[in-house]
């Protein structure tokens, strides 16, 4: 065990001493005695060295007997102790509890949360037909303030887990969009698409011939113009309509959002972290299922991570974030990629690696993601077909980012930029609080020509984008200002050890100052006659 060592006596009370019966003349020398002068710099450096002994022997009394530490490790030693302290007050507090403020945040949260639609207007549809390249125009925002509180909470019975539905209802604010909700867009007919791709591949060939006869009836196409609201909200679909006189299964509407606006996605079953802080928010069921069953491998079945608005506290540079996300049917992972600063509040920046949709070739992980097993998209996509009601859809990042090139190429007016089209998470590595997001997806439509369908005529085999999404939201100031005083206030507590020793060495530089800058007073005539005369 290693002792603490009192400060030498010939380094700190002897010089003392010293000082006060032989002070520091203003000439910068001192006379220890008649023979010998001390220069000021010395006179500086001793009792400096003996500031610094007395502080360290001071730290080590009051802490490292128990850590048996060396004297110069003190001040780390300290500040790992603070440190600690403050992380096990952290880890307390933020737990998914009646009374706390996390779980207040959680069933209701205070920043506001707005969902962007950007819309690909098609400009050449009859070159497309003829086997051109498409060429879209991006129009958009389109901008709903998006609320999402936690309805139906239910603790477990043994408080490790708390269950509730997460509505999501959109208002659309007309004064942060482009334009009204009835402005036209021309797009590929999802509708039309989905009952070609399945009467194709299906059982029911035999019923192409009258499903293609009855769209030329009613002049339905490949391609299709609808309002903003009708291809977010829903709209009646002629050739679905007649299809469910048939089967009556089939619901006659279709739309991206439909049934989606003011209703939730099924019963979350989340953990509190009151056992492991690291359990904080982690999602482990999903409607009453601990994995999925689309995909071909247990792996990518795995239901990992919390739902993407909550974070556990004290995050590090070197984990992987895991969120669970309902729209892409899966998992995913965020890695950090560099610090940046949101109203004042410090904070790591999440990103999904390319690897996240890459090819099984580049992630290996990602086979199970291949539908049907074997049949694998490039770099970049995911076809969610198999949670979709078997509608040909393919998930992207906006304009096909970190996409394979070929889709970028295959489409005129794709424009991929990091900066507008990356998804990112600002989390605040103590609180492990979103201070700002941005989920940003697209979705696509697979495009082929069938030849049972003349409405498809000679069209290309693409990944056509339909519209792309932001939802995106910032802490707000209030929130804001209650982060900013938790972080001060830990960065104070973190700090004290040198804070105390920055103190100590600013009162021994005082203390220097005062002593070497002293002048003898003037001798008498007597105390300057000789003490023995001849």
């Amino acid at each position: 065990m290693v002792q603490c060592q009192r400060p030498s006596s010939q380094v700190a009370p002897s010089w003392i001493t010293a000082q006060k019966a032989y002070p520091c003349k203003g000439k910068r020398t001192l006379r220890k005695h008649r023979s010998a002068v001390v220069t000021f710099d010395q006179c500086a450096a001793q009792i400096m060295n003996a500031v610094a002994s007395i502080v360290r022997w001071g730290a080590c009394q009051g802490h490292l007997r128990s850590a048996g530490a060396h004297p110069q490790e003190v001040a780390p030693n300290l500040h790992e102790v603070f440190q600690n302290v403050l992380y096990s007050r952290v880890k307390e507090e933020i737990v998914l509890k009646n009374g706390t403020d996390a779980f207040v945040a959680w069933e209701n949260p205070p920043p506001p949360v707005y969902m962007q639609f950007y819309f690909f207007n098609l400009t050449n549809p009859t070159e497309v037909l003829k086997g051109e390249r498409p060429a879209v125009v991006e129009i958009g925002p389109y901008t709903y303030r998006e609320f999402r509180p936690m309805e139906h909470v239910s603790f477990l019975e043994n408080g490790t887990g708390v269950s509730a539905v997460n509505p999501k209802t959109y208002v659309f604010e007309a004064n942060m969009s482009i334009g009204p909700e009835n402005d036209l867009i021309r797009t590929v007919n999802v509708p039309v698409v989905t009952v070609m791709e399945m009467v194709t591949n299906g059982p029911f060939r035999a019923l192409s011939i009258i499903i293609s006869a009855y769209m030329k009836s009613k002049n339905e196409g490949l391609f299709t113009t609808r309002t903003v609201g009708e291809l977010l909200w829903g709209y009646e679909d002629p050739l679905l309509k007649f299809i469910s006189m048939v089967n009556h299964t089939v619901d006659p509407h279709f739309g991206l959002f439909y049934k989606m606006n003011a209703t939730g996605d099924g019963e979350y079953t989340f953990l509190t972290g009151e056992h492991n802080y690291k359990d904080f928010a982690r999602v482990v069921e999903w409607r009453g299922q601990s994995s999925l069953h689309w995909w071909s491998t247990d792996e990518c079945n795995m239901i990992n991570g919390t739902n993407g608005a909550f974070f556990h506290p004290i995050i590090t540079k070197k984990e992987t974030v895991y969120m669970f996300s309902s729209d892409l049917c899966r998992s995913i992972y965020a890695q950090y990629e560099k610090d940046v600063s949101v109203r004042g509040i410090p904070a790591y920046r999440f990103v999904p690696p390319s690897e996240v949709f890459a090819n099984f070739t580049v992630n290996p992980a990602n086979a199970g993601f291949c539908v049907p097993p074997g049949t694998c998209l490039p770099s970049g996509l995911l076809n969610v077909s198999v949670c979709k009601q078997g509608a040909p859809i393919i998930m992207s990042s906006p304009h096909f980012y970190q996409a394979d090139e070929k889709f970028v190429h295959d489409v005129f007016g794709m424009k991929p930029k990091k900066e507008y089209h990356e998804t990112a998470l600002d989390i605040n590595p103590l609180t492990g609080i979103l201070v700002r997001a941005a989920k940003r997806l697209q979705v696509n439509v697979y495009v082929e020509k069938i030849p049972a369908f003349s409405q498809t005529g000679n069209v290309q085999t693409l990944v056509f984008p339909v519209m792309y999404l932001n939802e995106s939201v910032t802490i707000d100031e209030e929130s804001a200002k209650k982060v900013q005083a938790v972080v001060m206030e830990g960065n104070v507590v973190i700090n004290i050890p040198f804070i105390l020793i920055a103190l100590g060495i600013l009162l021994g530089m005082v203390f220097t100052v005062m002593m070497c800058w002293q002048r003898d007073p003037e001798s008498t005539v007597a105390e300057r006659q000789p003490l023995l005369s001849s």
